[in-house]
């Protein structure tokens, strides 16, 4: 979203950076006359921070017009002028100095409606100056916790979130590394001196690196020989204060070198005093220079002119806090000196004391890791893991994790490198933001992109990498959602699962009580069921069968212990309460038959491990199906396995101990139904009665005297139901004529009248024949 600043500006011009990056609606931070916006790229979607200048913000609090003189108007538009130019320089410099502890910039300066700048770097936090000013604030509401981060920056989701800053003791060595580093750039390579090394100078990126920007007044020292773009500074300007102008765009004199200020020289030592002004900054509370000028050169020449009045040794570097023993002596006892030639140069100071433990020389050597030999990188990353629970939690998210991602590209390193990669994410507080924003990506990158090599190199290197992945699939499902984890880590292990190497596929098959829960059954029904099955199916390795085996467990039910979820074992006659299951069948019952049985009663192998490992299957598989499913499908299966000529009697025993629950479950609810049945029809006579046809009896064979009347006489005693009716009487002319199958109609007798009348039928037809033929008038 743009901000309206940003708005109002690609109305009124075509500009590339607002044309082509979205800015955020407000300043995420403020850097000097600088406003820092986050922005994105519209098309490439690459994060990048834009500097604005307003020129608008050098306008005096009373307007432009100094006392309504033409005179001070028009000079205080040179001296606007000359800001802009100055400011200009600065990012002119950045596009001109190429080095990894310098701003980079991404986009070169342009011109803004109303005569301001803008131009585009790689993505920073803030500048030193509001880090520390952020620091003095927390200090004073009781400490870190006391006092929330002013820094939000917004997620990709639209959220938004509060930057975590900190700047402890390992920040402040392995910044000032960087700065050294920049400097020694600058005054070797670049033949320039800063100049103005202030807090304000120096911004930390979204990786808590340390940059130098702040060009505005580099210049070439004196008497260089080297050439150069950079038009000299003039002492004599840059240190004449201007009351009319901001304070921010003028030389600050709180850092500035007595080379300056008391000789008029320009020298690469000048920048090495600031730098140990910038340290005392660092530790003093609050975190600035001990030294306060206002822009008066008198006021600094006063002060320089007593040793008891400006920092040293004796006083503590007029630091109203500690500092290390290693700082004092062997850095700001050779930084803050009077004379140029006592001080250390950039290079020297690298090699202090100061920076001599092993986090910070761990530090160093990950910054020269791709310039490191392969025996090195592979050193180097074993030994980690010892030393990570030392480093701070924003070194390790900010600095160490992305420095190993960017080592994933060598293939020979990636299993080393993840396996430290997920070590951090397990230490990390916000391990799950981590995670996501920059582990995940890699991983995507590194195992699903396609690759230009041949395919068997491409396999073999991976699967060292993708093996560690595997064996910390749990880590990686505690630091990801599950829309995450579905869209990008189960396609990783879907691309394990159809490898050529068993032991990759294995690998992958155990990850599945991780895996299974996460995942909803229409993405476990419909991509990774079948994913196992064909592999189960194809598979000529034993353990692959095995493990496949144990995989349908899972999807079936079966929990870590075995449980077969019956009621009894059918072999002490009791039927036992049923025991709660700790699994539910994450397949359906229909999937389960179709699907799954049939898988199963292809197996060829008779090895005992792979009969085995079937039986707990059918173990989870016996609660989930039908009885009936079980007598037919199941049952038969389980017998044929369990006749296998390589089981011992053990093995057997258990095969026949699941057959009789299964058997007695089978009886169990087959009974149960018939007793249901039972009750609601009335007995039957035998296949062989019903079937006996004799003569039509006659009408005697109405009344009771032989004992077969008992059913009529309770028909009759209970009412309607007994009485014999025309379509009762029709019924019985029709079961005399042969016309059986018309009472098996339900529309014509329904339930217990059809049983009646078939048992009155049977019963006339039993008794002998006392005519010579049917008598209709007998019947009725």
């Amino acid at each position: 979203m743009f901000s309206k600043f940003a708005s109002d500006l690609s109305k009124s011009f075509n500009s590339n950076i607002t044309n082509n990056y979205s800015l955020s609606q407000e300043p995420t931070s403020l850097s000097g006359p600088w406003k820092i916006y986050d922005a994105k790229g519209k098309k490439t979607k690459k994060a990048v921070s834009v500097f604005i200048f307003e020129k608008k913000s050098l306008e005096p609090p009373g307007g432009a017009a100094l006392g309504g003189r033409s005179s001070g108007g028009s000079g205080l538009k040179r001296a606007h002028e000359e800001v802009v130019e100055r400011l200009r320089k600065e990012a002119s410099s950045l596009a001109r100095l190429r080095h990894p502890s310098v701003l980079e910039l991404v986009e070169p300066v342009e011109d803004t409606r109303g005569g301001g700048l803008m131009f585009a770097t790689e993505p920073v936090t803030a500048s030193l100056a509001g880090l520390l000013q952020e620091k003095d604030e927390q200090e004073k509401a009781g400490g870190v916790g006391g006092r929330r981060s002013r820094y939000v920056i917004e997620e990709e989701n639209g959220q938004k979130r509060r930057r975590e800053l900190e700047i402890d003791e390992l920040e402040i060595q392995k910044g000032l590394l960087q700065i050294a580093k920049a400097l020694e750039f600058l005054h070797e390579s670049a033949g320039l001196v800063h100049a103005n090394l202030t807090p304000e100078a120096i911004f930390v990126n979204a990786k808590s690196d340390w940059k130098i920007s702040g060009l505005s007044f580099s210049t070439p020292p004196d008497n260089s020989t080297k050439a150069t773009s950079v038009t000299p500074i003039s002492l004599s300007e840059v240190l004449n204060y201007d009351a009319r102008l901001p304070s921010y765009v003028q030389l600050n004199l709180d850092y500035t070198s007595p080379d300056f200020v008391m000789d008029g020289n320009v020298t690469p030592a000048a920048d090495m005093f600031s730098l140990g002004m910038l340290i005392i900054a660092l530790y003093n509370s609050p975190h600035k220079s001990p030294m306060e000028f206002h822009g008066s050169t008198t006021s600094y020449k006063r002060a320089f002119s007593a040793q008891s009045s400006v920092p040293n040794k004796t006083n503590n570097f007029m630091s109203s806090q500690p500092m290390p023993r290693d700082v004092v002596n062997g850095v700001l006892d050779r930084l803050i000196t009077r004379r140029p030639a006592q001080r250390i140069n950039a290079r020297e100071f690298q090699q202090a004391q100061y920076f001599d433990n092993i986090l910070v020389s761990t530090i160093r050597f990950l910054d020269s890791l791709p310039a490191k030999t392969p025996n090195e990188k592979q050193q180097f990353l074993r030994g980690l893991p010892r030393i990570l629970k030392e480093f701070p939690k924003s070194v390790m998210e900010k600095k160490v994790l992305p420095a190993l991602l960017e080592e994933t590209k060598d293939r020979e390193l990636l299993a080393l490198v993840l396996q430290n990669c997920f070590k951090i994410i397990q230490m990390l507080p916000a391990g799950k933001r981590a995670f996501t924003e920059k582990v995940i990506p890699k991983l995507r990158e590194t195992f699903l992109a396609p690759s230009k090599g041949p395919a068997q190199e491409r396999d073999s290197l991976k699967e060292a990498g993708l093996m560690v992945l595997l064996e910390n699939i749990s880590v990686a499902a505690e630091n990801c959602g599950g829309k995450e984890f579905k869209d990008d880590i189960l396609p990783i292990v879907s691309y394990a699962l159809e490898s050529p190497t068993h032991s990759l596929v294995d690998a992958a098959l155990r990850t599945l009580p991780v895996v299974l829960p996460i995942l909803d059954f229409s993405t476990i029904k419909n991509e990774l069921f079948p994913v196992i099955a064909t592999i189960f199916a194809k598979t000529s390795s034993m353990g692959i069968k095995i493990r496949g085996l144990e995989a349908f467990r899972t999807l079936c039910g079966g929990g870590g212990d075995d449980q077969d979820g019956l009621q009894g074992d059918g072999l002490t006659g009791v039927v036992e309460a049923a025991k709660p299951k700790s699994n539910v069948s994450i397949l359906d019952k229909y999937t389960i038959q179709e699907k799954v049985v049939p898988l199963l009663k292809g197996i060829k192998t008779k090895e005992p491990a792979v009969m085995m490992a079937a039986l707990d299957v059918f173990k989870a598989i016996g609660p989930q199906v039908d009885s009936d499913f079980l007598a037919v499908d199941v049952l038969p299966i389980l017998w044929q396995f369990s006749l296998g000529p390589l089981l011992n009697l053990a093995q057997f025993q258990a095969y026949m101990v699941q057959i009789k629950s299964l058997s007695a479950r089978v009886e169990n609810e087959q009974t149960r139904k018939l007793q249901e049945l039972g009750a609601t029809n009335a007995p039957t006579t035998s296949r062989n009665e019903f079937m006996s046809f004799g003569g039509l009896p006659g009408t005697n064979g109405l009344d009771t005297t032989n004992g077969d009347g008992g059913g009529d006489f309770e028909a009759l005693v209970r009412g309607n139901q007994g009485a014999t009716t025309g379509s009762d009487m029709l019924g019985l002319l029709q079961i005399a004529s042969g016309q059986q199958e018309m009472l098996r109609q339900p529309q014509h007798f329904p339930g217990q009248r059809l049983q009646y009348l078939l048992h009155r039928a049977t019963l006339l037809l039993r008794k002998p024949r006392e005519d010579s033929g049917p008598s209709h008038r007998t019947i009725l």
